[in-house]
Order: C-alpha cells, then sequence, then structure tokens
C-alpha cells in the first residue's frame, strides 16, 4: 500500500492510501475535530472484504483517539460509472438515489433532453433536462393540479398549457367534457409524445395515439402566441390548467427570465378565464418558502385582482411534499 501525507496550513491533515487491488482511500483530519474518510473501490470489488475493512478502520481510530469520538455515521456507498444513472436531485437541492435499473427512452431536443428510466417502485419516470417530471405512480400530481375531486369538467370547456406526458389530458377526458384544447411546444412535445405513448401507457392511456378525438385536440405549437389569439378573439375557458413549468428557484424575479415567462403565462392564463373560471398550476418543493411567497406576489401584479389558494400533496416519484394553487377572479 502506498501512503502519502499532507499538511493544509492550520486546517488539518489529509493522508491517501493506495491498494494493489484499485481501492483508494482519503483520510480528513479537519482542525475542529471532524474526521472524514472516504473510500473508493472498483466494480467487481468484494463487498464483504470492503465491508470488514471499513470496519477494521472504525475500530483502529477509536484506538488512535483514544475513545474520544463522539458519534460517527457510515453512509451508503455511491455507484459512480453506472450505465444508467440513478442520482436526482429534489428542487430544494437534495440528492435522491432512486432504484432505477433501466433506461427505456433517450431523445435531445432544441429545448430538452428527455429520458424516461424505469424505477422497481414508481415504474417508467420522465426525466426533463434532469429534473423528474412524472412517473407513472404519480396520479396524486395530476389529481391535484386539476382540483383533487372538487371541480364538476362536465360539459365544460379546458385549455390544457403544457401536460405533454398526456396524464392530465387522460384524466380529464374521463370527466366528460365539453372540449379540451392542449397547447405544447412543437418539436420537443413530439419527443415526449412519442416516448410517453409508447413508455408511460399507464399514465396517458391511449390519448396521445392521436391528435384529435371526440372531446379533445392537441395544438402543438408555442402556446404563447395561442393564448395571445385566443385573448385578441375573445375566447374563453372554464378552467386553464398549466403544467407548463414549476415555480422558478431562483428568488431574482427581476434578474431570471423562467420568472418573465411564468409572469407572462399567468397574465394571458388569466385574461381568457371566464368570469367564473378558475387556473390551476404547479408551485415547487415546499422547502423554497421564498421563491413560493414570490409566486404569490406575481398574482398583485396581473390584469385584474385573483383570489388564491393552494393544496399540498406529496408526490410519490418527487420524494417530497408539493403546493398546487388554484387562482380565480376576485368577484
Amino acid at each position: 500500500m502506498t501512503e502519502t501525507f499532507h499538511g493544509t496550513d492550520d486546517h488539518g491533515y489529509y493522508a491517501t492510501f493506495t491498494g494493489r487491488n484499485g481501492r483508494f482511500v482519503v483520510l480528513r483530519l479537519h482542525s475542529h475535530g471532524f474526521v472524514s474518510v472516504d473510500l473508493q473501490s472498483c466494480a467487481g470489488d468484494d463487498a464483504t472484504q470492503v465491508d470488514d475493512l471499513l470496519n477494521a478502520l472504525e475500530e483502529k481510530m477509536k484506538v488512535l483517539l483514544h475513545g474520544k469520538i463522539k458519534r460517527s455515521k457510515r453512509l451508503p456507498a455511491l455507484l459512480r460509472g453506472e450505465e444508467v444513472d440513478r442520482y436526482w436531485p429534489t428542487a430544494d437541492g437534495r440528492l435522491v438515489e432512486y432504484d432505477i435499473d433501466k433506461a427505456v427512452y433517450e431523445q435531445d431536443s432544441p429545448y430538452q433532453n428527455i429520458k424516461i428510466l424505469h424505477s422497481r417502485q414508481f415504474g417508467n419516470i420522465l426525466i426533463l433536462n434532469g429534473d423528474v417530471n412524472l412517473a407513472e405512480s404519480d396520479l396524486p400530481y395530476t389529481r391535484a393540479i386539476m382540483g383533487s375531486g372538487k371541480e364538476d369538467y362536465a360539459g365544460k370547456e379546458i385549455l390544457i398549457l403544457g401536460g405533454g406526458d398526456g396524464g392530465i389530458l387522460c384524466e380529464a377526458v374521463k370527466l366528460k367534457p365539453k372540449m379540451i384544447t392542449m397547447v405544447e411546444i412543437s418539436f420537443t412535445f413530439c419527443l415526449v409524445i412519442d416516448g410517453c405513448k409508447k413508455h408511460m401507457r399507464k399514465t396517458c392511456g391511449d390519448v396521445l395515439d392521436n391528435l384529435k378525438g371526440d372531446c379533445y385536440e392537441v395544438l402543438v405549437e408555442d402556446c404563447v402566441p395561442v393564448l395571445k389569439k385566443f385573448a385578441n378573439e375573445g375566447k374563453t375557458f372554464d378552467y386553464v390548467i398549466n403544467d407548463l413549468t414549476a415555480v422558478p428557484i431562483s428568488t431574482a424575479p427581476e434578474e431570471d427570465s423562467t420568472w418573465e415567462f411564468l409572469r407572462l403565462i399567468l397574465d394571458l392564463s388569466i385574461r381568457v378565464l371566464k368570469p367564473s373560471g378558475k387556473y390551476f398550476t404547479q408551485g415547487n418543493c415546499v422547502n423554497l418558502t421564498e421563491a413560493l411567497c414570490l409566486y404569490e406576489e406575481q398574482l398583485g401584479r396581473l390584469c385584474c385582482p385573483v383570489e388564491f389558494s393552494k393544496e399540498v400533496v406529496c408526490v410519490p416519484s418527487y420524494m417530497e411534499l408539493y403546493p398546487f394553487g388554484k387562482t380565480e377572479r376576485q368577484g
């Protein structure tokens, strides 16, 4: 074994140990008393041997530090370089290891990287630009963004913005509306729809097999010009469901173009709502309190006064609580 020791100018010491079998250990002693040990081993290494080595190392440290260890914690191994990435971050920056065992679909568009990965627990998961979007297990998300069963969609006009996975469209069709208009970004949507109609049928059913049905039509084009056209023509809807994007993580609305886009969609959506209409949208992780408060502030800048309420739901594949908002015209 090769050993190397280094000092860090009043910040403690660290040492590296390299074994002939490819194992590599970094031992770091911080000046405030914290000790970290990182062990890297190669694929195919005997897991029992590695575990025995860590046990022996822990006992050795107890002896060397004269029993002064207050507490110790061993973390599960991170598996790097795997064929399928199983690590994905939550909205508030925590790293989650999913039980993903295979990739079933991947495409790149000018706007997004599109993946569908299989989880043993959550089924197939749609991931857009590294963000867990929706899994086959996530019916609670779809129900929440539609009002959690408290709304009567029968005979109503519905506008869906985004929703390329087909989940909202599939559930809305079952409720016997008069007409559903769904608008998505053209090129990206074609790739998302192609993946979801093949690999996420538990979510979308058969509604993505055709872009037009008895009570729905999918417009494959940019939603902003479509919304402006509807507003200019005076076309209105009983419900607008915005599934385009979550509330931005950034807390600097004046500097983030995503906030500008969100405000534009909000304002146009309210303009195409009937006086008694309702606007539903997703929020973001409940831990992002500042960003969620900023979203509510944007509601005071719309073309007319509105009332806002929200519901917090646990979305299975997100592994976090998620708020969903309902906005209505006042009066």
